[in-house]
């Protein structure tokens, strides 16, 4: 049977949503209007699954307001195929993954393969396609066959709109599966987000200070819902995959009466395991974690995190400064009962990580990231008559059509990160992960690998970045994602 075509594709998924056809390029579906029941029930909802087949996954992606239950309410918010979040996707090393985008939005919008290691050329994971409404666009995503398993995701990236999108509700989990997986008695996905809803059930309308600051949603949603439940048995091993998909919001981790471990962080497994009893993910960041369940109930909490805010700068604080709660968020409860589980058995070894501490370096950069008066550029936030806040990399915004930096495939680069603000900035290089050497002035023991690195207010954080393969042109931006909206971006060119 030969693969279907774009066209095919859009005509069956017309003809019914939930279809799905099996051809020889893989497996492919389109889903809608499932979103109704999300976020309705009290037991967690795992998103829809779609995996790969034959070494492809092709699908249907449409971005499009939708309605769905968020507690006791209805909403109106954007989604990927009609569900909040959207499908998690399943590939594996070396498959082909190929979405078929349609644009049901009133913005321009795009797709970005948040974490994954592919090209940013023409149809690959290229943050300069730019789909209008009623348009479509066919994306194709190769793996390298020795992509680093772990829990990656995708959502608009279409400067000036990103922000928007992500807290209407378009994001959805990509895993890329482990050939010698942890053996486990279950895997959840859990897309954490946050929204702000009126009376009506609309999206909030974000305010200018709000924006400098980066929003945080009123409601924080796990798989589109609010405290939902899961239920496990005693001695049980699960999997956790934790995706922090909110635009701005930092999310300090705890899991009371459970044990955690650490498996993995953005990109790839760790060596080994390594107990905690808390984890941070900035907005990007995402985590593996393996849960040994004990007997009773337990919350999974979201602490508030100090991120800065504008204390001190034009003489004082905005309105709307500061995170939006000062309260720990349940998001979860896990309720352990019944007969204990057999024992899961040994963690094998993760791989031995890549240390680029011992690798040449060809070239080191210093990259700031900075907040400041002024009328020029890309602005944001209204401060006091006529002034505005600006926000910009090396004190420039961002322009597509300038290019920043040009890197040379096949060598290793350092960078240094500077903040020169009073808030965090995540930082976020497409394509090419980092490895964290430094921060606060100490230099980092063991290979730390990030996709998302966080720069701490008046801070500094070096990182090397191997620029092995894959010619092209990118970004990188921070990713408290109004700020990235309002400037904080630059591009990067490798050849």
């Amino acid at each position: 049977m030969s693969p279907l075509t774009r066209r095919q594709m859009l005509a069956l998924g017309a003809a019914g949503a939930g279809a799905a056809a099996v051809g020889g390029a893989g497996l492919w579906w389109t889903s809608g209007g499932g979103g109704e029941a999300l976020g309705g029930g009290r037991e967690l909802v795992q998103p829809e699954v779609l995996s790969s087949r034959d070494g492809a996954l092709d699908l249907a992606l449409e971005a499009a307001p939708a309605r769905v239950r968020i507690g006791a309410r209805t909403a109106h918010v954007q989604a990927f195929n009609g569900s909040l979040p959207g499908p998690t996707l399943r590939v594996r090393g070396g498959d082909t993954l190929r979405v078929a985008m349609t644009n049901g939005l009133e913005a321009p919008t795009n797709l970005h393969v948040h974490g994954l290691h592919l090209s940013p050329e023409d149809n690959g994971d290229n943050p300069f396609v730019s789909i209008a409404p009623g348009d479509s666009f066919d994306y194709d995503f190769s793996l390298p066959d020795d992509h680093p398993p772990g829990t990656y995701w995708y959502h608009p990236h279409r400067h000036g709109h990103v922000a928007d999108q992500l807290a209407a509700g378009l994001y959805g989990a990509i895993v890329v599966e482990d050939p010698d997986p942890v053996p486990v008695a279950r895997e959840r996905v859990l897309v954490v987000s946050d929204l702000t809803l009126d009376d009506s059930g609309n999206l909030a309308e974000v305010s200018p200070p709000q924006r400098v600051m980066g929003r945080e949603g009123e409601t924080v949603l796990v798989n589109g819902q609010v405290r939902p439940r899961a239920g496990a048995a005693p001695g049980e091993r699960e999997l956790w995959r934790v995706v922090n998909a909110c635009p701005a919001r930092y999310l300090r981790l705890t899991l009371d009466g459970q044990t955690l471990r650490l498996l993995g962080r953005d990109v790839g497994r760790l060596p080994e395991p390594v107990e905690l009893t808390e984890v941070t993910l900035a907005p990007g960041n995402r985590v593996e974690l393996l849960v040994d369940t004990r007997e009773g109930a337990s919350t999974l909490t979201a602490a508030p995190v100090d991120r800065g805010s504008m204390d001190g700068m034009m003489g004082g604080a905005m309105p709307g400064d500061g995170p939006g709660t000062d309260e720990p968020i349940e998001l979860l409860t896990l309720e352990v009962t019944g007969d204990r589980a057999a024992d899961a058995g040994p963690v094998p070894p993760g791989p031995v990580l890549r240390d680029l501490r011992e690798e040449p370096v060809a070239a080191r950069r210093t990259l700031d990231f900075a907040m400041g008066m002024g009328m020029g550029g890309m602005m944001g936030g209204m401060r006091g008559p006529g002034q505005m806040m600006s926000f910009t990399i090396d004190g420039r915004p961002f322009d597509a059509e300038r290019t920043d930096q040009r890197v040379r495939v096949g060598t290793v680069e350092e960078w240094t990160l500077t903040n020169s603000s009073p808030m965090d900035h995540p930082m976020h290089l497409h394509v090419w992960p980092m490895q964290v050497v430094t921060e606060a002035g100490r230099e980092v023991a063991a290979p730390r690998w990030l996709d998302v690195v966080n720069v701490p207010a008046f801070g500094e954080v070096t990182v090397r970045v191997a620029f092995d393969d894959f010619a092209g042109r990118t970004v990188y931006h921070c990713h408290i994602l109004d700020h990235e909206d309002l400037g904080m971006m630059g591009t990067l060119e490798a050849r």
